[in-house]
């Protein structure tokens, strides 16, 4: 049992021709596999500079080698039939583990930072939920102080509803939550030119 506050990161293992496919579609599958990467490790050393848990939850196959361990991640294979019902896993977990406050991130932010996570945490000391919003409609980030599974239901996963519909549950169940800045989120090659990937050349 742990009362520390838990950071969750959703991923995937770096293979070729299974990451970014929206990339790959444009760049090519190597290309695509080398941004996923350099994605994957500004991710995971963001999260690494938090005195936080924290717990790396592949979607299917365990990358090998595996990247996360060696920064203090606990790792995990996903369980649901679908992006809300294994998030609801994941957060059920830790919450029963006793973790809180339970942040979850993915992978797909090169503008995330360790100062924005710290953010996020501070913003659960006051509200029920902190949420980061991105430029395609869902959102990057969501923080929960204590359980809340609704949130995890009755969306159109991979949409750009996925932000408002949150929003509106927490509003409809009366939490009170954080709004953190508008950030993107790398699908697609447009989304490349707007922000930089460390390591990277454009």
């Amino acid at each position: 049992m742990s009362t520390r506050p838990l950071l969750l990161v959703f991923l995937r293992a770096p293979v070729l021709g299974k990451v970014k496919t929206r990339l790959a579609a444009t760049m090519g599958k190597e290309r695509a596999l080398e941004i996923y990467k350099r994605l994957l490790q500004h991710t995971i050393e963001q999260g690494a500079a938090l005195d936080v848990d924290r717990q790396a939850w592949y979607a299917d196959e365990i990358a090998d080698p595996e990247p996360c361990a060696e920064l203090g991640y606990s790792v995990y294979v996903q369980a649901g039939r679908d992006l809300g019902d294994r998030m609801k896993c994941a957060f059920g977990s830790g919450f029963s583990a006793g973790h809180g406050p339970i942040i979850i991130i993915g992978t797909d932010l090169p503008q995330l930072s360790a100062a924005l996570l710290r953010e996020a945490y501070m913003a659960l000391e006051t509200h029920d939920a902190v949420i980061g919003p991105a430029n395609d409609g869902g959102y990057y980030l969501l923080g929960l102080r204590e359980p809340c599974e609704e949130v995890f239901s009755g969306k159109a996963w991979s949409s750009d509803s996925v932000y408002a519909q949150t929003i509106e549950d927490l509003r409809q169940l009366g939490r009170t939550y954080h709004t953190l800045p508008t950030l993107i989120d790398i699908d697609t090659a447009e989304d490349l030119k707007s922000v930089e990937i460390p390591g990277v050349a454009r």
